[in-house]
């Protein structure tokens, strides 16, 4: 009963003077979705699984001796040593025993496949990549973002392989590294003047939702105008009084993602609202739309985001929301998952998902050499 208390004081879109909780009662008391657990359960090996690959991928002949990945174990949260993860994933690792003084790990033919397969995918959608990290420059007031942040998340947001080469480099019309005068051997990454916020060229992703629902019948144009698509998890109890507080949260005017900072004070309530905005299109910009949480609160400040990041993704329920499985807090944009799936799958999420379906494969015999989906729409709930 405590903790439902904690949830329901909590989980409102109104502000409100907040009770005396601890972090982890908080999110103890957040309401469980099993579909995004079961998945993050299975999910959580294919995060070792691509540490261990670009430890071997980084390696020359793309051969990693067996005792520096043993030597690196505890730091990659292999706990039970790396000849038994490399057991466990035979699907994905394999040794060679050619060399006279170590083994080495490689990568199974599928899984090296993969790999290319995925930077390729991301090679070849550059168009887009620009696009996404002009976007997310955009966000931030000052046009500027650390390069060690971007490099935070450079896979969650799809970039090559070499992006600070191709893209960065490559593009010197729209992105300026600069030193950062307060951190020496640091960068900052800039935008151009000309591709400096306000930018009208840039469309918020939650305008699209509110786009098809103007389009029914029975639409309400005014309280769409500031709404976010709301889905809560299976179970949680919406009283009477979330409700109203919700309604009167939808229809709270903000300033959004790429809209200029107000040149005056805000309410809480309308800053709170802005940072929801911002971390909605910093999800959407995903390749996967999830994101640890620890990489978003690396653009905290950058983006103008003065709240506290877990406490507003916990806020928010029907937004959001927050796994806590493989010690981690990984955040989901729940508008783009149904029925366990991303609804709107891409290359680069395709290939995750067959290296998924290979680590799901674990120990079992199978003479699969080839992912049994292309498609990437692989479900969230794992198998077994």
């Amino acid at each position: 009963m405590a903790a439902r208390a904690v949830l329901q004081r909590r989980f409102s879109p109104a502000p409100i003077t907040r009770s005396k909780t601890t972090s982890a009662q908080y999110v103890a008391a957040r309401s469980i979705d099993p579909t995004f657990e079961k998945f993050m359960d299975n999910y959580k090996h294919l995060i070792k699984v691509i540490a261990v690959q670009d430890l071997i991928l980084a390696s020359p002949n793309e051969a990693l001796p067996l005792p520096l990945l043993s030597s690196a174990a505890q730091r990659l949260h292999v706990r039970r040593g790396a000849p038994a993860f490399l057991r466990a994933f035979p699907h994905v690792f394999s040794l060679d025993f050619s060399s006279p003084s170590e083994p080495l790990v490689r990568l199974t033919p599928a899984a090296a496949q993969i790999s290319r397969d995925e930077s390729a995918a991301a090679a070849s959608s550059s168009t887009a990549a620009i696009d996404r990290l002009s976007r997310l420059l955009s966000m931030s007031p000052s046009g500027s973002l650390p390069l060690r942040a971007v490099f935070k998340v450079w896979r969650e947001l799809g970039l090559p392989d070499d992006f600070e080469d191709s893209i960065i480099a490559g593009n010197p019309q729209i992105f300026t590294l600069r030193d950062n005068p307060k951190e020496p051997n640091t960068h900052i990454l800039h935008l151009s003047d000309n591709y400096h916020t306000p930018n009208p060229r840039f469309t918020p992703a939650v305008e699209q939702w509110r786009s098809e629902e103007r389009s029914q019948p029975e639409s309400n144009a005014a309280e769409l105008e500031y709404a976010f698509k709301q889905g809560f998890p299976p179970g949680m109890r919406l009283t009477k009084t979330f409700r109203s507080r919700l309604k009167d949260w939808q229809l709270l005017p903000y300033a959004g993602p790429y809209d200029p900072l107000p040149s005056v004070g805000v309410g809480r309530a309308r800053m709170e609202k802005r940072a929801v905005g911002l971390a909605h299109e910093f999800l959407s910009l995903t390749v996967e739309k999830m994101v640890e949480l620890e990489k978003v609160s690396q653009f905290r400040k950058w983006l103008g985001m003065d709240v506290n990041i877990r406490d507003l993704f916990l806020d928010h329920p029907g937004i959001f929301y927050l796994s806590t499985k493989g010690k981690r807090h990984t955040v989901f944009l729940r508008e783009a998952y149904a029925k366990g799936r991303l609804i709107h799958p891409n290359p680069i999420y395709g290939t995750r998902m067959q290296l998924f379906n290979l680590v799901l494969l674990r120990k079992r015999r199978s003479d699969i050499h080839q992912p049994r989906t292309s498609s990437g729409n692989q479900e969230c709930r794992g198998r077994g």
